[in-house]
């Protein structure tokens, strides 16, 4: 081997092993918080992207992203995080159509399993739209919001797309908190936009994906799992016909989200100035401040498991904002986050999952999000907010494009 060839492979190593332990230091130099998780991560599936955001004298960022047991062959279930998927594609369809996201959106039925969906009281004006889902998807993560986007998107295009953008590993496969075959689930509603005139602007017929997607092979995860007679079965439960979202398919989405400029032209959305900052601004805001829809329910930092955790009374940074989406089912808790601190210049992206079931039951609603989930999302994001405090940076970050008025 030349010198040179052995100076490479020196390097990578060293970085190699630098982009696996940064994040691994972190978690065992605060065994109060972590030692339960990192002594068995294989048992709760725990999975942590960390990126570190550094700018040039211009504001152009560097993403350099450190891992801990990231492996998109590892399963887990996504949950709500496939949301942002589809609020970001719808966009790009309608900007392809170039129609306006503020346009009613009819949801029209061709099968007896399916919604006619024509009215939207959660909206001011009565009347669903692309924009108005997006929204409460964001703010709430709301599953019939994400259906129909879903049904929109329809079930083969929203796959391809997804691969054709690079986000390998992906599959959408079915409808949020609705039960359905898997056949029913391969068919889309007939969809009808309509423009500030009444007049329909776009007519899309009932869809259907003859190649249904699955897993190559069984799922299998856990002891055990209820049925719907309230028994809980000795087997495993199957995932292999569910959506499957990998770690580093969800981050590098976010990555691409929030900052375009760092990537090239043919790997960016197809979004406009107008589109990012409202997906900007509803990522960022919290419930309590949304004026259309309205929340009177909802906690503040509802849907904010990085750094807040679950308390529903927490203080809030006013300095902070968490540009996110989160994702909790069958025990699998999740967070896709970019935090900024537009006092102390702090940005960071985190992107995490792990498995609350201590008894390894599935389908028996007893999770351990609030002993073993919230609390580890709650101190992950403020170890690493407390490391990004005093990480060197050579240039402060100008965020004054993130910057946002909620009041209206």
């Amino acid at each position: 081997m030349s010198k040179l060839l052995f100076f490479l492979f020196i390097s990578l190593s060293a970085f190699a092993q630098k982009s696996s332990n940064i994040l691994e230091q972190l978690l065992l130099s605060h065994p109060d918080k972590f030692k339960k998780l990192t002594d068995n991560p294989a048992k709760y599936r725990l999975q942590i992207l960390y990126t570190q955001i550094d700018r040039d004298a211009k504001n152009k960022p560097t993403l350099t992203t450190y891992s801990y047991r990231s492996d998109s062959n590892e399963y887990f279930y996504p949950a709500s995080t496939v949301k942002l998927a589809a609020s970001v594609l719808a966009l790009e369809k309608l900007n392809s159509l170039k129609i306006a996201k503020s346009s009613t959106f009819h949801t029209l039925k061709n099968r007896p399993s399916q919604l006619e969906i024509k009215t939207d009281l959660s909206a001011k004006s009565g009347l669903p739209s692309v924009e108005h889902y997006i929204k409460k998807i964001l703010l709430v993560s709301d599953n019939e919001a994400y259906n129909r986007l879903y049904e929109f998107l329809g079930q083969r295009p929203f796959n391809e797309t997804m691969l054709s953008k690079g986000f390998n590993g992906v599959r959408l496969t079915h409808r949020l908190q609705t039960p359905l075959p898997r056949l029913e689930n391969q068919y889309t509603n007939p969809i009808q936009l309509v423009d500030a005139s009444g007049k329909v602007a776009y007519d899309q017929p009932e869809d259907f994906n003859n190649k249904p997607y699955s897993a190559s092979t069984p799922i299998l995860i856990g002891k055990g799992n209820m049925n719907d007679a309230g028994k809980v079965e000795d087997k495993p439960l199957d995932f292999s016909l569910k959506n499957a979202y990998p770690l580093e398919a969800q981050h590098e989405f976010l990555k691409r989200l929030m900052f375009p400029e760092a990537f090239l032209a043919k790997d960016r959305f197809q979004l406009s100035k107008d589109d990012y900052a409202f997906l900007y601004r509803y990522m960022s805001m919290y419930p309590s401040e949304s004026k259309d829809p309205v929340y009177t329910d909802e906690y503040a930092t509802y849907c904010k498991f990085l750094y807040y955790g679950s308390e529903k009374n927490a203080p809030l940074n006013p300095k902070i904002r968490i540009f996110n989406k989160v994702g909790d089912a069958y025990g699998f808790l999740l967070d896709n986050a970019y935090v900024v601190d537009f006092d102390k210049k702090i940005e960071f992206i985190v992107t995490a999952v792990l498995l609350c079931n201590e008894d390894e039951i599935f389908n028996d609603e007893k999770y351990d999000y609030d002993s073993i989930g919230f609390p580890f999302y709650k101190n992950l994001g403020q170890v690493i907010y407390d490391y990004e405090v005093n990480r060197p940076k050579k240039h402060l970050p100008n965020l004054e494009r993130l910057k946002f008025d909620y009041t209206n």
